[in-house]
């Protein structure tokens, strides 16, 4: 019997890249390949790219300049580049480097296998299309290994915001959504597999419309649906837009038991003029109000959120704004990033604020920050809280998962194993996360 071919993927970025690089490994089994944890010794090698950031194309050619070196020592080894790099970049990668075997987008992974096989003729093969054809419906013949007990399922893709400073609408294309009954099997299939805990993501995952038996559902009606699934016990969303947070979702947050007390939630600005020019259409005041009336339907909630410093034209006075709304909302967590240009996109074009500007206002919110998460966190000592382990702990005899409001818990007992629910006892606040005991059921 012929033994697997080896494929190393190394993701980029946020939680629907992990999502991808698990379906592209699921598509690719289907021409012999095993996952590896080390490019050493792997037949094919994909980067599964993120262009949010700054600098993401540069690093991507860092990489593929590395792994040219490997492939002069294997010469049959195959080197793939997908993702948003790769659909921004995909004729540039080709040229700049050769070494590189195939450039494929992320509407298109699922034509992997396809591509595989041109490059073991000796072909390149490039495919940056936003095809018509549903890619999830491609892959829903994949192999049913077990999993652990958390696991994401994009519900949605693409963007039609069109924020001054992103590439996604670009990269991802426009609003998609996933058929109803698709995402039901899906989900059904991962908790057979061994999952409790499912994150729905999406771009805008808030902005679900897919389509159901009679009419499209939104995403509070498809929660509640998964909700109905035997051995499911958690469900989480993320990433949410402020404009698509309706009425039916936050009465969602009160009354679905297994969707969780946590909720991503960028604003990315306290400034109303910063928010006009991020095309941002809601305002620091609108925020505001709504999570008021998130609160109010989930009183124990944490919020985390996304900011953006030193965007262009950002005065000290527009950063101040910012300061006063994290200060009023209270963040449990948050992401925060100095704005760096998109190529193509309208914020580059504009009046920068210099970059020793950007890192003192970046050093002051991420202390804001800080002093908010510590305080949540520490509150939570003394309280009951449901815990989902997930692997062992650093220490001997150790166990750690993600509390209700996605804190890390740990524990030292040996009755816990990887995919139990437990009732836990916070006795202590760590750093980064949380000690406690399991209390008797």
């Amino acid at each position: 019997m012929e033994s697997p071919k080896k494929l190393y993927i190394k993701t980029y970025g946020c939680q629907m890249n992990v999502y991808d690089s698990e379906r592209m490994a699921e598509a690719l089994g289907a021409r012999g390949y095993a996952q590896t944890d080390t490019p050493e010794g792997a037949d094919m090698i994909l980067l599964n790219t993120c262009h949010i950031r700054e600098k993401a194309a540069e690093k991507v050619y860092s990489e593929l300049g590395r792994l040219k070196l490997l492939k002069a020592t294997q010469p049959d080894l195959k080197i793939g580049v997908a993702g948003c790099v790769a659909q921004a970049e995909g004729e540039e990668i080709m040229r700049r480097q050769p070494a590189v075997d195939l450039v494929v987008g992320p509407q298109s992974y699922h034509r992997l296998p396809q591509m595989e096989a041109r490059t073991r003729t000796g072909a390149r093969a490039l495919d940056t299309d936003f095809p018509e054809e549903d890619k999830f419906a491609h892959l829903d013949a994949r192999p049913k290994a077990p999993r652990g007990p958390t696991a994401f399922l994009t519900v949605q893709e693409g963007c039609d915001k069109f924020c001054a400073f992103c590439v996604v609408p670009y990269t991802r294309g426009a609003e998609v959504s996933r058929p109803v009954a698709r995402v039901l099997d899906e989900a059904r299939d991962l908790v057979d597999r061994g999952v409790r805990e499912i994150t729905l993501l999406g771009q805008n995952v808030n902005a679900y419309h897919g389509a159901g038996e009679a009419c499209d559902w939104s995403l509070a009606r498809l929660i509640r649906a998964l909700a109905e699934i035997d051995g499911l016990a958690r469900i989480r969303f993320t990433t949410s837009h402020p404009n698509d947070m309706d009425d039916d979702l936050i009465a969602a947050h009160g009354d679905c038991a297994k969707l969780m007390p946590y909720l991503h939630l960028p604003v990315q600005s306290g400034s109303d003029r910063i928010l006009k020019r991020m095309n941002r259409a809601h305002t620091a005041d609108s925020y505001i109000r709504l999570i008021e009336r998130i609160r109010a339907a989930r009183p124990d909630i944490l919020l985390s959120g996304d900011f953006i410093v030193g965007f262009p034209e950002e005065t000290e006075a527009d950063f101040q704004a910012t300061l006063d709304l994290i200060s009023e909302v209270g963040y449990g967590s948050a992401y925060s990033f100095k704005y760096s240009t998109r190529p193509g996109t309208p914020a580059a074009e504009r009046d920068q604020v210099p970059e020793d500007e950007k890192a003192d206002r970046l050093k002051r919110l991420q202390a804001l920050i800080g002093r908010q998460q510590r305080a949540r966190q520490d509150a939570m000592v003394g309280k009951t809280v449901g815990v989902l382990f997930e692997k062992p702990g650093r220490e001997a005899g150790q166990m750690v998962g993600k509390s209700d409001h996605l804190h890390a818990v740990h524990v030292s007992d040996p009755t816990v194993t990887p995919g139990q629910l437990r009732t836990v006892r916070i006795v202590g606040s760590g750093s980064n996360s949380l000690s406690g005991e399991c209390v008797a059921p």
